[in-house]
């Protein structure tokens, strides 16, 4: 089997080979570097959409829990008096309602987050139940660093909007306006609103360089401390295997009547066709030599179309260009048959198991298949990366956005055969786009 070469980038050239581009030529699956920036500068911006977003509906429920947090104090200090008693019930309702809240954001930004069994809501029962204790730790933590780094996202947001925009509109402001967003200096001059407009784009640098650790900061203690506990981690592991096992098994059997219908619609009835051309033919024989060897032409011409789809299931079963050229080589030949330009960027440290790998061929040849069909986009990318023994693959396009993973049959398809290598999928598609498919699949052996 041939090992893709670490760090391999490969392009699409017009015959959908890797380095055959002729230099300023544009083919269905690829594009010039100009392009090649646009897309990778789409692929930033998307990423840093969505870390700002999340870092935004985080402040939303850090909120919550400054608030939620300064009632549970209030208890705890009423309750000396015996005044908060009557307010435990009603404030350890909250604090479940607000971590299943949040149980609930960082499943929809991320992997989900399984509850663990429904924590009590009695005072008593509730000192001792250790749900409880986590959802009050996490409490405390997103309520102060959830808090600040979600405020400090806002803050880089309004920064950048404000200073980049700041030449448009600083004529129309009082004589001698304080030019930053940081209260720093007074704009008199056009000099001087430029360089209040150079800082507004380093604010925008730090929210690309600095928002998407900051999400996964702020997400931290959730998925931390909101999780199930170590207790129930076997039983969780356990159904999580059977629902795989079952994932797999349900993929395989759509798989088997995927090729049967292939084999017993055309397949078979091409070879039903030849024995009947070829039975016609023999009977013409004697009779009209001629008319035999017309009715021997068709029976060849069906034999050789019965042959081609033989050949087209078996490459659907596991694609033979994954044996020859690697998942790097497999992979731009699909983005040359694209009819949307894509870009590919493979960085594969180690070859996965052949499984795996046709699972990844195939979610990409899905995914481009629904981009063309749907997503109205202009651009696609696909980025694949080895890391730690995970396969992380990333499909963007420019499109229209709105996808649903649980809205279409292509996208149910690709999470079942994700979910049989117990891999993760995780779809980003706001109306308006981009729309960004992540999968991460164990590399296996």
């Amino acid at each position: 089997m041939a090992t893709a070469s670490p760090n391999t980038r490969p392009d699409t050239g017009p015959s959908g080979k890797p380095g055959t581009r002729p230099s300023g030529t544009q083919s269905r699956g690829g594009r010039g570097g100009g392009d090649d920036g646009e897309g990778l500068i789409a692929v930033t911006l998307a990423r840093t959409a969505s870390a700002v977003g999340e870092l935004l509906g985080g402040l939303g429920t850090a909120l919550l829990a400054l608030v939620l947090l300064a009632l549970l104090a209030v208890t705890a200090l009423t309750s000396l008096l015996g005044v908060g008693l009557l307010l435990a019930p009603l404030t350890l309702r909250a604090l479940h309602a607000l971590a299943r809240r949040e149980r609930a954001r960082l499943g929809r930004r991320g992997a989900e987050v399984i509850a663990p069994d429904p924590p009590p809501t009695r005072l008593t029962a509730a000192l001792a139940d250790p749900t409880t204790r986590r959802e009050a730790r996490w409490l405390v933590r997103h309520a102060t660093v959830g808090l600040l780094l979600g405020t400090a996202a806002l803050l880089m947001v309004i920064s950048a909007v404000r200073d980049t925009t700041f030449p448009l509109y600083w004529r129309l402001l009082p004589e001698n306006p304080t030019a930053t967003s940081f209260a720093v200096g007074v704009a008199r001059s056009w000099p001087d609103a430029i360089a209040v407009g150079l800082a507004g784009f380093g604010a925008i640098a730090m929210l690309v360089g600095l928002t998407p650790g900051m999400a996964r900061l702020q997400a931290a203690p959730g998925r931390r401390h909101l999780a199930a506990g170590s207790e129930v981690d076997l039983q969780l592991r356990v159904a999580e295997l059977t629902s795989t096992r079952a994932a797999a098994l349900d993929a395989h059997a759509t798989e088997l009547r995927r090729i049967e219908r292939a084999l017993h619609d055309g397949t078979q009835n091409r070879l039903v066709s030849v024995s009947v051309l070829l039975g016609a033919a023999r009977r013409q024989v004697a009779r009209d030599p001629s008319r035999a060897d017309e009715i021997l032409e068709r029976a060849q011409s069906a034999a050789e179309q019965a042959l081609a789809e033989l050949r087209s299931v078996s490459r659907s079963i596991l694609p033979p260009v994954l044996d020859d050229r690697g998942l790097a080589g497999a992979l731009t030949g699909l983005a040359s048959e694209s009819p949307v330009p894509c870009r590919i960027d493979v960085e594969t440290r180690q070859r996965c198991a052949a499984s795996v790998e046709a699972t990844a061929y195939f979610v990409v040849a899905e995914a481009l298949t629904n981009v063309a069909k749907h997503s109205g986009a202009r651009h696609t990318t696909v980025t694949v990366r080895t890391r730690g023994g995970r396969l992380l693959l990333n499909v963007t396009d420019d499109g229209r956005g709105g996808a649903d993973a649980a809205g279409g049959s292509g996208l149910t398809g690709i999470r079942r055969r994700v979910a049989a290598h117990d891999g993760t999928l995780r779809l980003a598609s706001p109306p308006g786009g981009p729309t960004t498919l992540e999968v991460d699949l164990p590399c296996g052996t």
